[in-house]
């Protein structure tokens, strides 16, 4: 028994160090990105925002902080210049810079230590396949081993059946798994329903505009149904929990 738990850590480990590589060759190479130029950080002001000493503030595109974060990523920066380079809009509604950082030399993103090393989460919208994959790839492999965050219970994907802490996590981004019963349209909406009682159970919403961009990246909302997901997004309360899901990378397929 106690050879056979080595064994499992063991096989554990090797797959997390293979996902990492696996992930690192992908940050480096699959996922384009547009050159910005270079930047110095003045100050870190939290675990996803830097202040540029030109007077920009730069927000790390993909990802969403946790707490603990502020320190790690002031590790990741100390004393070294930036790369920026961007993937979509290069500014948000605020006025602030948005992009991948690259620190030093180095081939990996800020964005992917911060998940590597446990201290993020990859936000709901990234803007490309490979780009997202690479950063879901980094997550998934520091949640498997528990590390930063993912050694928080309360930081576990929620289950779609467990309607008291989705309403109580309402307003709040969290990762949601479950078993999608059936998939009905309406309208200009695509419902994604995990329960039998449309009005209260958990939903998933795709607009049916969006339905040509989730079957190119091999999501087709009428194929879900049956299906084991796992979708990320801010919980929102129409009747019963809901997630928008407006990008495909909101979507793993996990059965």
């Amino acid at each position: 028994m106690k050879r056979r738990r080595i064994l499992t850590i063991v096989s554990s480990a090797f797959a997390c160090a293979m996902i990492v590589c696996s992930a690192r060759a992908q940050d480096a190479t699959a996922c384009k990105l547009t050159a910005l130029g270079t930047a110095t950080v003045a100050a870190v002001l939290d675990g996803g925002t830097l202040m540029l000493d030109d007077g920009r503030e730069l927000r790390l595109a993909g990802v969403e902080i946790a707490a603990g974060s502020r320190d790690a990523l002031r590790a990741l920066v100390a004393g070294r210049l930036l790369r920026l380079e961007r993937l979509g809009p290069e500014q948000d509604r605020y006025g602030r810079l948005v992009a991948f950082a690259f620190a030093g030399d180095s081939g990996q993103s800020l964005q992917s230590a911060l998940l590597e090393q446990g201290r993020a989460r990859v936000s709901a919208r990234i803007g490309a396949k490979p780009c997202a994959e690479a950063l879901l790839t980094m997550e998934r492999a520091a949640r498997l081993a528990k590390r930063g965050l993912w050694a928080d219970p309360n930081f576990a994907p929620l289950q779609a059946e467990n309607l008291a802490q989705l309403q109580a996590d309402r307003g709040r981004f969290a990762l949601v798994e479950g078993k999608i019963l059936s998939v009905r349209e309406s309208g200009t909406t695509i419902y994604a329903n995990f329960g039998r009682r449309w009005t209260r159970d958990f939903t998933v919403i795709i607009l049916k505009r969006q339905q040509r961009t989730f079957a190119a990246a091999g999501v087709e909302p009428k194929q879900l149904e049956g299906r084991r997901i796992r979708v990320r997004g801010w919980i929102e309360q129409r009747g019963g929990p809901v997630v928008m899901a407006e990008a495909p990378e909101q979507i793993e397929l996990i059965d």
